[in-house]
């Protein structure tokens, strides 16, 4: 069995041998992959506590959303945010019968807020939703 180490003049092979070179690495990668410490940081979050004391109840009866002329969303007078006003409106559905939903913008709200806030009572499919404060505009037209 013969080996071709070069050329058949005699000249050495200028090709180099880089399999050891290779082996060496993927050691030395492995290693170093294997002392890295575990990052354990962590973010330290408040988060809110339950209290039943103080959170506005879903009244059995009917229920009041506002928007006021800054934007400010409110359930039965109590701000809330978008996440809140949506637990409030699942709660309303498991309550028979299902409560009334008012809704009741100021003039003076943004549309913007206004769309926003009707988009999240109509994905939370709530079945009696009335529109308060229209009589206003009846003579308008």
């Amino acid at each position: 069995m013969s080996m071709s180490a070069g050329s058949d003049d005699g000249e050495p092979m200028m090709e180099m041998n880089t399999t050891p070179l290779i082996d060496v690495m993927l050691v030395l990668l492995i290693m170093f992959i294997i002392t890295i410490p575990i990052q354990t940081h962590a973010v330290k979050v408040d988060l809110p506590v339950n209290s039943k004391n103080n959170a506005p109840q879903v009244d059995p009866q009917k229920n009041k959303v506002t928007i006021d002329a800054a934007g400010q969303v409110a359930w039965n007078g109590s701000p809330v945010d978008e996440v809140t006003l949506r637990q409030y409106l699942e709660q309303t559905k498991t309550i028979q019968p299902e409560p009334e939903l008012h809704f009741q913008p100021d003039p003076q709200a943004r549309y913007d807020q206004v769309d926003k806030t009707l988009a999240v009572i109509k994905r939370s499919n709530v079945g009696k939703l009335g529109f308060i404060g229209n009589e206003q505009y009846r003579n308008d037209f």
